[in-house]
């Protein structure tokens, strides 16, 4: 008889998105003629920048030419993106990156859940409290998470680094010795940041332990105030114990199409190896390479008409943000993120628990947005709406808000 791997037996429910949209969904049953607008999760919905789709049909051509047609892609990814993906986000800042060390994938979430792969099953990591679920979710089924306490609603071998109002969203240091940690900012879902000083303590404290950050660049281009990094690489040191992840699905609108990158520096190395070899070695093995199509689409992201576009869509989305969040501080509620980040975190008002605001918001608003609780034990209490609806749902969502 076969044996299945039995850390997926330790879960608690379905994945947090999967859970609201069947309650959603069941709703929409029992009120057919409910217009519910959803603003829970982070999907986009404005076109893809002109500029992109220009290069994505002068790709399908090239595909349907003989002379011009394209095959597997290159283990890293082609050359013309990973040298644009240099130039304009490591070397403009003055990061020490070459090509060599970015690997074009489908997506920063397929990297964020696969990264874990390059280490031992008894490594301990440290996440912070509340974070994105597939931190946690990739590394419980490798079985590196022990079980799931429901009192707690934590995971018992996971170090938890609480981001809350009252440490000012800044997190403390894991209290032991952490061998991974996952830092993600701006943060999902707290829509919070950490000073570039901040974020250097982190990288001095990761070299001092021996650890390694695996760093989560995805809503990098929302940052607008001045002394926050746009990449970890910015800080001193982090080349010997940071990996970046990076996307194209919230700042360019990539959700549809699916793509990303993860930067593995050379000078990270333990036991002898390489993390970047391994990474190489696993990205041959396991990955066939994103698109043609959509890597010469992500490389019109880079020119100079495809980053104002970007930019008009950060702006329109971010414009968004401040009607949201804006809207709740004058109806009264407490409201964090939403100037560096897409994402409003709120405080669930009178005591309500984070799936009992939900509840009573889909019911008597039709607004949905997310359960705090379901990003970790700190989000209990917390409520995130997302900024990528349009802007005549976030101001239709925010007069519903405020009604009640």
């Amino acid at each position: 008889m076969y044996k299945i791997n039995r850390n997926f037996a330790k879960f608690p429910g379905s994945y947090l998105f999967s859970t609201i949209a069947k309650k959603v969904s069941e709703y929409q049953e029992g009120h057919p003629d409910a217009k519910i607008i959803r603003l829970g999760i982070g999907d986009v919905t404005r076109p893809l920048p002109p500029t992109v789709i220009k290069a994505m049909h002068e790709a399908v051509d090239e595909m349907g030419n003989e002379a011009t047609f394209k095959g597997y892609a290159p283990d890293l990814g082609y050359g013309f993106l990973r040298e644009a993906i240099v130039a304009w986000d490591f070397k403009r800042l003055g990061c020490d990156i070459s090509t060599d060390e970015v690997f074009v994938s489908d997506g920063a979430k397929s990297d964020s859940g696969s990264i874990q792969e390059l280490f031992a099953a008894d490594n301990r990591i440290a996440v912070t409290d509340p974070v994105y679920p597939v931190y946690i979710d990739s590394n419980v089924i490798a079985g590196r998470c022990g079980e799931y306490d429901e009192k707690k609603e934590g995971w018992t071998d996971v170090t938890y680094m609480p981001v809350t109002a009252e440490n000012g969203f800044v997190p403390e240091f894991p209290k032991e010795h952490c061998d991974i940690i996952y830092l993600c900012l701006p943060n999902n879902p707290t829509g919070t940041t950490l000073t570039k000083q901040q974020l250097q303590d982190f990288v001095d404290y990761a070299r001092r332990e021996g650890s390694v950050i695996i760093y989560d660049a995805a809503y990098e281009a929302y940052i607008s105030q001045e002394g926050i990094c746009h990449s970890i690489y910015e800080c001193e040191g982090a080349r010997e114990c940071a990996i970046e992840i990076r996307s194209f699905s919230k700042n360019a609108g990539f959700t549809g199409t699916r793509l990303g990158y993860t930067v593995i520096p050379k000078d990270i190395i333990c036991d002898g190896m390489r993390l970047r070899d391994m990474w190489a070695r696993r990205h041959g093995c396991k990955f066939n390479g994103a698109p043609y199509i959509i890597q010469k689409a992500g490389a019109a992201v880079y020119t100079p008409q495809g980053q104002s576009e970007v930019k008009e869509l950060i702006d329109y989305y971010m414009g968004n943000a401040a009607i949201i969040r804006d809207g709740l501080k004058n109806a009264g509620f407490e409201v964090y993120g939403g100037v560096n980040a897409p994402y409003i975190w709120m405080k669930t008002p009178n005591g309500m628990t984070s799936w009992g605001f939900f509840d009573y918001l889909l019911a008597e608003a039709n607004v949905v947005g997310t359960p705090g609780s379901g990003f970790g034990p700190s989000g209990e209490g917390y409520f995130r709406l997302t900024a990528f609806g349009t802007k005549e749902n976030s101001e239709a969502a925010l007069e519903r808000i405020a009604a009640l």
